[in-house]
């Protein structure tokens, strides 16, 4: 038998799982017009993320304001309808005037929640040796987005449920929820590791907290990157035609989440997060966070379709052949699913997806080619 995540339950999950197109698939034979496909399928996409009211443009606060390293960098904050203030970061370059192509820089998981946007990001400060670490692992020593703000980008990073500025402070949890955790938060490492841990742990009383509330983490994490993307887009020096979204890993598939469901993103570069419901249930759901679970849709659209609901905007999808949270079957599989749905769509060469070899990361290759993909389609 099979070994699999629920031992002798596994081949049943994976019978159903989508393995031909379901009823919300563009690659069904009934779906012949494609804005009627995609008005019938994002609706019911959204019903199953659920997002929770969260307002309109919050009321944005300059922190602080500065030049450095060739770049104008703003420290921004604001308050949604929940939780706490809202930190966030954008870059463009210094001696430009008008209006630029911009990106939403969206972070990663990483097992890492006391850090938000300054795994992609950073001001003047000398970063902390727990983000360098993070950075010279995952992005071979690069802050991706202020490379790309180099470019002619305005970039926006922002911290997002339930990471560094917005995420669970213990002295606020219930006693028996909060364990043995220690209420006072140390900022050493080894603090910042011990909060990681209990944040971990935490995940599950989390995500069943949202589904009794009625949302899930998906719309929680849907309805943040689209209040970010409320203040990019109407900031005066932003194009809000020309807006797209980026990320690695978790922030691969807040790319997924933002660039599926929101016509607003004009281009979409999704990195390390990509393969097939079934292999999430038969394989690999044990790896992933609650974030990239969302209950009901798998029974009408497979993974992949979620990003594949932008067609036919330009979507890139960049993996890693030996990415610890994927089997290549199931990159294969995403990358088979998303090329046809372009193909049906009239519009293959809107879509790209690449293979570089090595383990989960977003490493200078991969960077190069998701720059000049954003050049090609948002700049050029």
């Amino acid at each position: 038998m099979m070994k699999t995540t629920v031992g002798a339950y596994g081949d049943w999950l994976g019978r159903l799982a989508i393995r031909t197109p379901g009823p919300l698939s563009f690659r069904s034979p009934r779906w012949r017009n494609l804005r009627a496909w995609r008005t019938t399928a994002l609706r019911r996409a959204l019903e199953c993320f659920a997002s929770p009211e969260s307002g309109r443009l919050p009321k944005v606060r300059t922190d602080r304001a500065y030049e450095w390293d060739g770049l104008r960098v703003e420290h921004l904050s604001w308050q949604l309808p929940f939780g706490p203030r809202t930190e966030a970061i954008f870059l463009k370059p210094a001696a430009t005037r008008g209006r630029l192509p911009a990106v939403l820089a969206l972070h990663s998981h990483g097992g890492n929640k006391w850090l938000g946007w300054t795994k992609v990001a950073r001001g003047r400060e000398t970063p902390p040796p727990i983000v360098r670490h993070h950075v010279e692992n995952y992005d071979e020593g690069l802050f991706w987005a202020n490379e790309l703000a180099k470019r002619g980008y305005a970039v926006l990073a922002h911290d997002v449920f339930p990471f560094a500025s917005r995420r669970v402070r213990i002295k606020d949890v219930l006693p028996p929820v909060r364990g043995r955790a220690s209420v006072r938060e140390s900022r050493t490492e080894a603090g910042i590791w011990r909060y990681n841990d209990w944040a971990g742990s935490h995940e599950s009383v989390v995500a069943r907290a949202l589904f009794d509330a009625g949302t899930t983490w998906p719309g929680m994490t849907l309805a943040e990157d689209q209040r970010a993307l409320d203040v990019l887009g109407a900031r005066g020096d932003v194009d809000p035609r020309r807006m797209g979204c980026a990320g690695l890993s978790g922030g691969g598939m807040r790319t997924c989440w933002l660039g599926g469901l929101d016509e607003r993103i004009a281009c979409a570069v999704s990195v390390g997060f990509m393969s097939t419901w079934r292999d999430f249930a038969v394989n690999k759901c044990w790896v992933h966070t609650w974030m990239a679970h969302v209950p009901l849709l798998p029974h009408e659209m497979d993974f992949p379709e979620i990003l594949g609901l932008r067609v036919p905007r330009p979507t890139l999808v960049l993996n890693d052949r030996q990415d610890q949270l994927y089997t290549p079957a199931g990159m294969k599989r995403a990358d088979a699913i998303l090329r046809a749905v372009y193909r049906k769509a009239k519009a293959s060469e809107a879509y790209r997806c690449s293979f570089y070899p090595g383990p989960h990361k977003f490493d200078r290759a991969m960077q190069k080619e998701a720059f000049q993909w954003f050049d090609r389609w948002l700049r050029d």
